[in-house]
């Protein structure tokens, strides 16, 4: 990512963080997030993360929120998401579909972030880490999520 940082960038820092997490489950919650800023900044060849910028903290403060939302309530986000996977297991998908559907399904819940916002930014999450399959699942699956809500 080169320039200004978004929201969008945030949300790419949160899917890496859930699928380190999905892969290998903290124990502890801020030691996961401290450490997962290291190794973020380590690749960060901007260097945004260690700009002190306030919108940077915000975006940080995004991240976390996203984050620590969805591990708290990851059981829960996972019952919401098995009755819409259509007779696919959870556990099959793979873990960037996992943790952009878990924090999709999150910020629809939870955040004042808009549904038809939250969907598009999920599915270019899906396309960007992993694959045009994986657009069309995660759309499937949350507008089905959104429009039960509405």
């Amino acid at each position: 990512m080169h320039g200004k940082p978004t929201r969008r960038q945030a949300r790419e820092w949160a899917v890496q963080m859930l699928a380190a997490a999905d892969l290998n489950p903290p124990e502890n919650l801020n030691e996961f997030i401290d450490s997962e800023w290291e190794l973020i900044a380590s690749a960060d060849t901007d260097g945004l993360i260690s700009m002190n910028l306030a919108a940077v903290r915000q975006l940080k403060e995004f991240t976390e929120e996203r984050v620590a939302g969805v591990l708290k309530t990851r059981d829960e986000l996972d019952e919401i998401i098995k009755p819409l996977l259509d007779g696919w297991e959870l556990h099959r998908l793979g873990t960037v579909e996992r943790s952009v559907l878990r924090m999709g399904i999150w910020e629809i819940k939870y955040s004042d972030v808009p549904a038809p916002v939250v969907i598009n930014e999920a599915v270019d999450l899906a396309n960007w880490f992993s694959s045009p399959k994986s657009r069309a699942l995660v759309n499937g699956i949350l507008d089905r999520y959104a429009k039960s809500r509405a």
